[in-house]
């Protein structure tokens, strides 16, 4: 087995990171590894009924689609991901019992008391500290799990408040839990650095064969690749599986507006505005207008630039109108 602390921290790279190794290599594999502020949604996830739109586009927090299933999940600096990567028979591959294990272990060894609960979570008190997921691929498996260190819950709860309501579709949907920090239950002080070393020594010691592995150039060049090609595009952490009706009300300097849409590969194909605002023109001359855009907010822009936006909705600011669709 080959062990990799990888000290990257885009989240773009980590999961390409995970995709490369899990597809091109035949080595078992454990990895650690931190993102910067980003959320990570599922495979099978519509992003924007995953996200707090605005909380996410002010802190400037990126949003990355991963190849597991499951839940979307806040991350940051306080938080550690591990991930193993592992060969098997295919019946016999999944199995998240298995691959937290080691984490139980290295807890108790600092005098606490973890469970694992539920399908795929590990707990604290009853307060979730990991969420857990996995991917197989031919005759390999995929598992990766979080690890909330001291991370700043304040910010994980702000940006997966969402309004369900918005959002009517067939995706997986997230299940909120009462979190925690393990930091919080420690007995003697430990930093995240120490941590996470013993992670990795403990793990090491299960598996005789276990050697550390750095990434190389080779690595590195072909991880950017896949990058560019794909965790860093819109229409792999959006447009997947995008398909879903979006309603949301609002008041604004117009009036009450109401936008109704219905979007298929993240594209917008059908738009109806409802409300008691008043208008100089007939909104289907916008509404027709908006039909195959993108639902993404620099794609409605460039579409009303050249679009006096008050005589539909007299008064209303581009920042008002932009606002209804997110």
């Amino acid at each position: 087995m080959i062990c990799i602390h990888t000290k990257h921290t885009n989240p773009y790279f980590n999961l390409a990171t995970e995709e490369y190794l899990f597809k091109t290599r035949q080595d078992n594999i454990f990895m650690l590894w931190r993102n910067e502020p980003s959320i990570i949604v599922g495979k099978h996830q519509n992003t924007l009924a995953e996200i707090n739109y605005e909380f996410v586009k002010n802190n400037e927090i990126k949003v990355v689609r991963r190849l597991t299933g499951g839940g979307a999940v806040f991350h940051d600096l306080g938080n550690v991901n591990f991930t193993f990567i592992q060969n098997g028979e295919s019946d016999k591959l999944v199995d998240f019992r298995k691959f937290t294990q080691p984490i139980l272990d290295v807890l108790l060894k600092i005098g606490i008391q973890a469970k694992f609960e539920g399908r795929n979570d590990l707990t604290i008190e009853g307060k979730k500290f990991s969420g857990n997921a996995e991917h197989v691929f031919k005759n390999r498996v995929l598992h990766h799990g979080t690890l909330l260190f001291s991370s700043v819950i304040s910010n994980l709860s702000e940006a997966l408040k969402v309004d369900e309501s918005k959002f009517q579709d067939k995706s997986v949907k997230s299940v909120r839990s009462r979190v925690t920090n393990i930091s919080e239950h420690l007995k003697n002080p430990l930093s995240i650095d120490e941590f996470i070393n013993l992670v990795y020594n403990d793990v090491k010691e299960i598996y005789s064969d276990a050697t550390d592995y750095e990434l190389t150039q080779e690595d590195e060049i072909a991880i950017n690749k896949l990058v560019e090609e794909k965790y860093s595009h819109w229409d792999w952490n959006f447009g997947y599986v995008a398909k879903y009706d979006y309603t949301k009300k609002g008041k604004t300097t117009s009036g009450l507006v109401e936008i109704n849409m219905n979007v298929h590969d993240g594209i917008i194909t059908k738009i109806k505005f409802f409300g008691d605002y008043f208008s100089m023109r007939d909104t289907e001359e916008l509404e027709n207008h908006l039909i195959n855009i993108y639902h993404r907010e620099a794609d409605i822009l460039k579409a009303i630039e050249s679009i006096n936006i008050s005589e539909y909705f007299l008064n209303i600011q581009k920042e008002e109108f932009i606002s209804l669709f997110f």
